[in-house]
């Protein structure tokens, strides 16, 4: 076989992995654990009930004039944008004041920090570092009983451009997991039958470490000759080498576990290509694949990237024919900014639709919703000047899991002289310097490793966690 590393392989590494990557069927958990799983896992923990995160990420922010609550506590009235989700009041708390401090005067890194909390300085030129994102620090411990321990959707597969990614999860060494953005091809990597049957499908991941042990080993005389900084390129690639082989392991280790089976009618939105101009029904789609993947315990943390900074879709069927970064560089122009709340509405309808099929799937005697936790927002709040204080967020369902939800904990009140007055100044205003310092999104991030029974004090910069919903 040829050296993979004298084929200039090193600058085309994420295609390389990606390749590698769509051969791996990643299959749904079904009652049973392999046998590798169950010599490491206690029976307890394989029968506990499950625990579940999702992550919604928004692109650019939204029109804080139309999205910000004007009440504090729990007895306050759903803002303009947030109406779609009347219904399940009772069950999401909303923040404002939220913010990372690594991520004030950040531009369009603000997804690659959303569960990092990482300080990456896209304007002063430093080499990109990012670190492990919160989900997958919640997969090492859920991925013991699920067949796959995460799973990454975007609007855009791959894992995009250092500062702008396609992804919202980073490993241990901060190196990005790539995303799908396709449904079928998602629903058939989960739940299709093996190309070949199982013989084969185990042949193909024995020639994958084949592969893998040639890179490794080309990898370790070419570095001898290479300079600081292809060095450094060369490490973070066999980081990505090397957490493709721990998964080729893992695949091995499920291939003798039966997929789960799913009858016609629920495979048959799936099955057919969801335009993205159709933006409501491909993200609807996206929506009832993360539910679908959750009620047969594929996985039980999922991240999903309806857009990045660069990259948002327009909403044809209710007349926005402009990308959401468009319509974020607003300049406090009218027209722009009613299309955008427009926009933020139309989502928010979008996630009410999410929430209410998490409510209605039963796991067990109790909604999917109660043991799933949720978390929506942005890494940006004021999209025009890139500001990053204020970040709109919301944390859905977990009730079984012990969140105290219905209420708007705003960590803006006790600094303001007045109510709000929902101005485009104030917003403004808002979204610039943090009105409490103490106000950190990793204290949420915390608060739901905790849940998902993360052995962790702290994460990043946090202080501790939420105390008024736990």
């Amino acid at each position: 076989m040829p050296s993979i590393l004298s084929q200039n392989w090193l600058l085309d590494r994420r295609r390389f992995l990606r390749g590698l990557g769509t051969t791996m069927a990643l299959p749904l958990l079904d009652a049973m654990l392999p046998m590798k799983v169950r010599a490491t896992t206690a029976s307890v923990a394989a029968a506990a009930k499950p625990r579940r995160s999702v992550f919604v990420y928004v692109p650019n922010g939204v029109n804080g004039m139309t999205w910000q609550v004007k009440q504090a506590g729990r007895d306050y009235e759903l803002s303009e944008s947030l109406k779609p989700l009347a219904k399940y009041k009772s069950d999401f708390t909303v923040f404002s004041g939220l913010h990372h401090p690594n991520g004030l005067g950040q531009a369009h890194v603000c997804a690659d920090t959303w569960l990092t909390g990482a300080k990456i300085d896209a304007q002063g030129g430093r080499k990109y570092e990012n670190s492990v994102s919160c989900d997958q620090v919640m997969a090492e411990i859920t991925g013991q009983q699920t067949r796959f321990p995460s799973l990454e959707l975007s609007i855009s597969s791959g894992t995009g451009q250092p500062f702008n990614s396609n992804t919202l999860a980073f490993s241990r060494d901060g190196v990005p997991l790539p995303a799908d953005d396709s449904p079928r091809v998602i629903f058939n990597r989960l739940f299709g039958e093996e190309s070949g049957g199982i013989a084969a499908q185990r042949a193909r991941l024995t020639k994958r470490r084949s592969v893998l042990d040639a890179v490794m080993d080309d990898a370790k005389t070419l570095r001898l000759a290479l300079g600081t900084e292809d060095r450094t390129k060369l490490d973070e690639y066999l980081h990505a080498v090397r957490d493709v082989e721990q998964r080729t392991e893992r695949l091995d280790s499920w291939l003798d576990v039966p997929k789960p089976t799913v009858d016609n009618k629920s495979s048959a939105p799936f099955q057919k290509d969801v335009p993205k101009a159709q933006a409501g029904e491909y993200w609807r789609t996206m929506f009832d694949l993360i539910v679908l993947a959750l009620r047969t315990d594929m996985t039980r943390v999922v991240t999903y990237m309806n857009g990045s900074e660069g990259n948002g879709l327009a909403i044809p069927e209710i007349g926005i024919t402009q990308a959401r970064h468009n319509l974020s560089h607003h300049n406090g122009d009218p027209v722009v900014l009613e299309r955008l709340a427009k926009s933020d509405a139309f989502l928010m309808e979008q996630f009410a639709h999410f929430l209410n099929e998490l409510q209605t799937v039963k796991d067990g005697d109790v909604p999917l919703l109660d043991r799933t936790m949720v978390l929506f927002g942005s890494g940006m709040s004021y999209g025009h000047s890139h500001c990053n204080s204020n970040l709109p967020i919301l944390l859905a369902g977990g009730r079984g899991l012990g969140l105290k939800h219905g209420q708007h904990l705003d960590y803006n009140r006790p600094h303001l002289k007045e109510d709000y007055t929902l101005s485009y100044d104030e917003w403004r205003s808002l979204c610039g310097k943090p009105k409490d310092p103490k106000a950190r999104l990793n204290n949420v991030l915390l608060t739901m490793l905790q849940k998902m029974e993360v052995n962790s004090e702290t994460f990043v910069d946090s202080l501790g966690p939420v105390s008024e919903i736990v």
